[in-house]
């Protein structure tokens, strides 16, 4: 089956933050990682007949759910061997940050994040009275890692803003020194279905690199992932997220975490999308979807090329948020873009670096081309 990517949605009147929050109805959002696309038929099948029952009191996660999730990642990512005893449910990938920063640090600790970094990292590290460290995408973590006072490694995987997929030998290496040195791994997995096809890379979990360093050690490294279908299938609105975490005594401390937060209960429309994205049917659409999210970024450094050569449109090995250098000054450019042109995208200040803009290309490539012509001109 072949699925309308170009067919465009008007998400305004929905109470939609990326559109109805815009200047105006001509504004076009480029902004928030929040896809213009339908979700899956089958997740919108799914949803249709839960809703014809016509009640949605308080919900129970049943084993399905556990082993939907358990098959995607085995079956699409290789990560082999999740038990259902490892999970903890919650509302979105950002609680859950929260709750095992939460758990896992004493006010005044500090937790390490690349920079440039997810604005929500920062605020997620501040709530919990410790402090943010920061490390360059590519700079080596051992000399931050010593500190003692460094007790969270915060790991976007892929990386967001920059679109960067770690490698093998680059998630072994960031493994083995928060091993050595005692430092927590959160890994937000949440993009980790956007994969360009054609850069030569995959998504690794970074529990599969962990388990590997800590065969046969005394000394091991301990982790928590969190993911979610919510980015990959367009359903952020449900509420819906795993964190996954094989210690025994780490989960109960973030469990502890997430009562006290009050995030432990879930939607059951998150409950029943979840499993119907965790599908072959879902699968394929997002192969597709892929496909055309990168046909996207291949247009988009060809426009710049021609029309905003001083531009250095970054390599987006995964993800749907482009990373592009502007030179110097990213909020007065975003703002002038906004004024002047009606197009509403990201400075790089947010995430730590005002030499940069971020552009969400999830969207219809005719949106996207009139966005263009709009700051071209």
């Amino acid at each position: 089956m072949r699925y309308d990517f170009d067919k465009i949605i008007d998400r305004r009147g929905t109470n939609c933050c990326k559109y109805d929050e815009m200047p105006n109805d001509d504004t076009i959002a480029l902004w928030v990682a929040d896809m213009d696309f339908e979700t899956a038929p089958c997740v919108m099948d799914a949803l249709k007949k839960r809703m014809e029952h016509g009640c949605f009191g308080y919900t129970m996660v049943p084993h399905s759910f556990y082993q939907a999730t358990i098959d995607w990642f085995a079956r699409r990512h290789g990560w082999q061997g999740i038990k259902k005893e490892w999970f903890i449910y919650t509302s979105g990938v950002v609680p859950a940050v929260s709750a095992i920063i939460k758990a896992m640090t004493q006010a005044g600790d500090k937790v390490l994040v690349h920079n440039p970094a997810y604005n929500c990292f920062f605020s997620s590290i501040r709530n919990n009275d410790c402090h943010i460290e920061r490390i360059g995408v590519f700079e080596d973590i051992e000399a931050k890692c010593c500190d003692p006072s460094v007790k969270v490694l915060l790991l976007c995987n892929p990386h967001n803003p920059t679109g960067h997929v770690w490698t093998e030998e680059e998630l072994t290496h960031i493994a083995e020194v928060c091993q050595k040195h005692n430092v927590f791994v959160i890994a937000d997995e949440i993009h980790c279905e956007f994969i360009n096809p054609s850069c030569g890379k995959r998504y690794i979990p970074f529990a599969t690199i962990a388990d590997k360093v800590n065969m046969g050690k005394d000394k091991q490294l301990l982790y928590a992932v969190c993911t979610s279908p919510t980015k990959a299938f367009n359903i952020a609105g449900l509420q819906i997220a795993n964190i996954i975490c094989p210690d025994d005594s780490i989960r109960r401390r973030i469990d502890r975490a997430i009562n006290i937060n009050e995030v432990c209960d879930v939607n059951p429309f998150g409950v029943i999308a979840l499993q119907a994205a965790y599908t072959k049917e879902g699968e394929e659409w997002l192969t597709q979807l892929n496909a055309y999210i990168y046909a996207n970024y291949n247009y988009t450094k060809a426009f710049f090329a021609e029309h905003f050569p001083s531009w250095k449109v970054m390599p987006l090995e995964g993800t749907y948020l482009l990373w592009i250098n502007v030179g110097d000054n990213a909020d007065r450019l975003c703002k002038d873009i906004l004024d002047k042109c009606n197009v509403y995208i990201n400075s790089g200040s947010m995430y730590g670096d005002n030499h940069y803009i971020r552009i969400n290309l999830a969207t219809q490539r005719a949106r996207l081309k009139e966005a263009y012509e709009r700051i071209k001109i």
